[in-house]
């Protein structure tokens, strides 16, 4: 495994997160991936990988310093190949399910030895809750949803909440039924450095970010509840109820799953990080790098950022997300690259991955 800055400081022994929680669909957008290229992307558990991967690149290189993401990563594809739509969504939890058990014995049966053993170990928690569901993020979340939220709002106030209404009825519900004084109280505690350190991401992430989460997810959560739609957000279903609602994450959805079932051969899955791919030669025409400046110190960041530009050809897109740490191209680097602020400007308002405060495309001179 490469030695990096985050590396050193942080567990990478665990599923952190079984599902990926940065929405795809800005993602494709800022990446415009097409025939021919090479991409490369942050495995993370493998949505946004395939969801680059159904847009039809010649090369998707997907690449994790953890080894259970990649394991991650490997399950969603035996799960293409294995299983139809429908019991893909039901072993993945994005649907309930009384059979996750015999849908994961079979893609089970297909894996490596270690693979096996990997998933085996895992299985009581996947029938309760779905391949979706067993990451240190996602039981998060579901401490919040079983344990936290009841106390300030019950299940129709939920459940009214993800219906279907115009805006400003949205903006009326917010203010009378859930912004109220417990949710507000809630939000500084539960979404605290401290206690998202403990339950959530590994609190090495927040070296290099100051004050606490708290309360910009406040502030980005009227966002997602008021001037976006929660009825059309997956991800926001999945936090409130377990699942998801009816619009799915990019990956998962009915009109790309034969494409990626077919494209899989075009997917690489590596134990590496993206600047250890400038060393082999790798030039590529998109980088989806999830949110990992953020981890990392400006010089690190900046050191990092340079073996990203060996790696890519000209007009290669570059796309990102800061959540707490502003970060973009380096000062030392400004001129190798331009910032497109147009797209990005259309698209951040339509991220529904709420809880990032930036979303960054650049583009190689």
């Amino acid at each position: 495994m490469a030695e990096t800055d985050i590396a050193k400081r942080a567990a990478f022994d665990i599923v952190r997160y079984a599902q990926v929680w940065e929405d795809a669909d800005i993602l494709v957008a800022a990446l415009r991936p097409k025939a021919g290229d090479t991409v490369v992307s942050i495995a993370s558990a493998g949505d946004n990988a395939l969801a680059l991967l159904a847009e039809g690149p010649e090369r998707v290189i997907a690449v994790d310093l953890n080894p259970a993401q990649l394991a991650c990563v490997r399950m969603r594809a035996a799960m293409y190949r294995m299983h139809s739509h429908l019991e893909f969504l039901e072993l993945m939890g994005s649907r309930p399910s009384g059979r996750r058990g015999h849908l994961l014995d079979q893609v089970v049966a297909t894996l490596s030895e270690e693979d096996q053993r990997f998933w085996v170990g895992l299985k009581s928690q996947v029938v309760k809750y779905g391949v979706g569901g067993v990451g240190k993020f996602e039981n998060y979340f579901r401490t919040f949803r079983e344990w936290v939220l009841p106390f300030v709002h019950n299940r129709e106030t939920i459940d009214s909440l993800l219906r279907e209404r115009h805006a400003n009825e949205r903006g009326a519900f917010y203010d009378r039924y859930w912004n109220i004084w417990g949710w507000r109280m809630m939000l500084k505690g539960f979404f605290s450095r401290f206690v998202m350190g403990k339950l959530g991401r590994d609190p090495a992430f927040f070296d290099h970010v100051e004050g606490g989460p708290s309360s910009q997810v406040a502030r980005l959560t009227r966002k997602a509840l008021v001037d976006q739609d929660p009825a059309a957000n997956p991800y926001l279903h999945w936090i409130l109820r377990g699942t998801h609602g009816d619009v799915l994450p990019r990956a998962l959805a009915e009109e790309r799953f034969e494409t990626i079932r077919d494209r899989l051969d075009r997917l690489e899955i590596r134990l590496c990080t993206v600047e250890t791919l400038a060393d082999e030669g790798v030039k590529a025409d998109a980088f989806n790098l999830s949110d990992i400046f953020e981890y990392m110190s400006p010089e690190a960041h900046e050191k990092a950022y340079g073996r990203i530009l060996a790696a890519s050809r000209p007009g290669a897109r570059i796309a990102y997300w800061n959540m707490m740490a502003p970060r973009r191209v380096p000062a030392s680097m400004a001129s190798k690259v331009r910032t497109i602020a147009e797209l990005e400007a259309k698209l951040k308002p339509l991220d529904k991955a709420f809880f990032y405060s930036d979303f960054v495309i650049e583009e190689v001179a």
